[in-house]
C-alpha cells in the first residue's frame, strides 16, 4: 500500500455515537464498545444516567463523552454531532438505539400522546440522528462510516395490541433499507439488529407476554451479552463489509410463526 493510500489513524481510535446510552441496551452496548477499544459519545436526555454509564465503564476520560440530547429535536441532534466532531474529529459508528414504549392496548384505547411519543422517538429521532451522521461521515476523511439501527422482531412480525411500537419498528426497517442504499455513494454501511427477549439486567423476573391467541406466556430470554456481542460484531466489520440484518433471539422464543 502506498503512503498516499494509507488512512491516518484517528488519535482517539474508532469513534461511536450511541443514543439512549444512559440505560438498558444502550448502556450495555456502550460499555461493550468501550471494552472493545472504541471511544464512545453517549447521548440521552438524562445527564445523570449518562454519567452513571461512564462511571461503570471505568475508562480514561479522553475516550468517553456524555452529551445530554433529546433526539426528537433537530437542533439538539445537530449539536450532539458537532460536539462529537469537536472532541474526536470524526464519527465511525452511529448506534441508533434510543426508543420508547407504550402500554399495550387495543388501537381504540391507544392515546394519541402515546402514538406521538413512540413515533417521535423511534422514527423521527432515528431519522434526525442518521441525517447528521450522513452529513459528518460523507464529509470526513477518510470518508464513510457505519450506522446500526436497533430494530426488533416487531419490525417484521407484531405482537397483539402494539400499534404504535410495531408501526415505529416497521418504519425503522424502511429507514435501514433506504439508508443502506443511499449510503453506498459515501462508504456508509447501514444495517439493523433485531433482538428478541433479553433477560432484565436488574435480575427481575421476565413478565408474561400476550400471545396471538390471547394467552399469556413467560417466554425464554437470552443474557444481554448475546446482544452486545452481536453489536460489536456488526460494528467491527471492515468498511467493505456490511451485516445488513442480524436477528438474535432465544432459540425457543416465538418469532417464526408468531401469530
Amino acid at each position: 500500500m502506498t503512503a498516499q493510500a494509507q488512512a491516518p489513524v484517528p488519535p482517539h481510535g474508532r469513534i461511536a455515537v450511541v443514543t439512549g446510552g444512559g440505560s438498558g441496551l444502550g448502556r450495555a452496548a456502550s460499555l461493550a464498545l468501550l471494552d472493545a477499544g472504541w471511544s464512545v459519545a453517549l447521548a440521552g436526555r438524562r445527564k445523570d444516567a449518562l454519567q452513571e454509564t461512564i462511571a461503570r465503564a471505568g475508562v480514561e476520560p479522553a475516550r468517553v463523552l456524555a452529551v445530554p440530547t433529546d433526539i426528537r429535536d433537530p437542533e439538539e441532534v445537530a449539536a450532539l454531532f458537532d460536539a462529537v466532531r469537536d472532541r474526536f474529529g470524526r464519527v465511525d459508528l452511529l448506534f441508533n438505539n434510543a426508543g420508547a414504549a407504550a402500554p399495550r392496548r387495543p388501537i381504540t384505547e391507544t392515546p394519541f400522546e402515546d402514538w406521538n411519543r413512540v413515533l417521535d422517538t423511534i422514527v423521527t429521532g432515528g431519522f434526525l440522528c442518521a441525517r447528521e451522521a450522513f452529513r459528518v461521515m460523507s464529509a470526513q476523511s477518510p470518508q464513510g462510516g457505519r450506522i446500526i439501527n436497533n430494530g426488533a422482531p416487531s419490525a417484521h412480525v407484531p405482537r397483539p395490541n402494539s400499534v404504535a411500537y410495531t408501526a415505529a419498528k416497521h418504519a425503522v426497517l424502511g429507514l435501514t433499507r433506504v439508508l443502506s442504499l443511499d449510503g453506498r455513494a459515501y462508504g456508509i454501511a447501514v444495517g439493523q439488529i433485531d433482538v428478541g427477549n433479553v433477560a432484565p439486567v436488574d435480575g427481575s423476573p421476565q413478565p408474561a407476554a400476550m400471545q396471538a391467541d390471547g394467552t399469556m406466556t413467560v417466554e425464554a430470554t437470552i443474557p444481554v451479552e448475546r446482544f452486545t456481542e452481536a453489536v460489536v460484531l456488526m460494528a467491527s466489520m471492515p468498511p467493505d463489509t456490511n451485516v445488513q440484518f442480524l436477528t438474535v433471539l432465544p432459540t425457543t422464543m416465538p418469532y417464526l410463526g408468531r401469530g
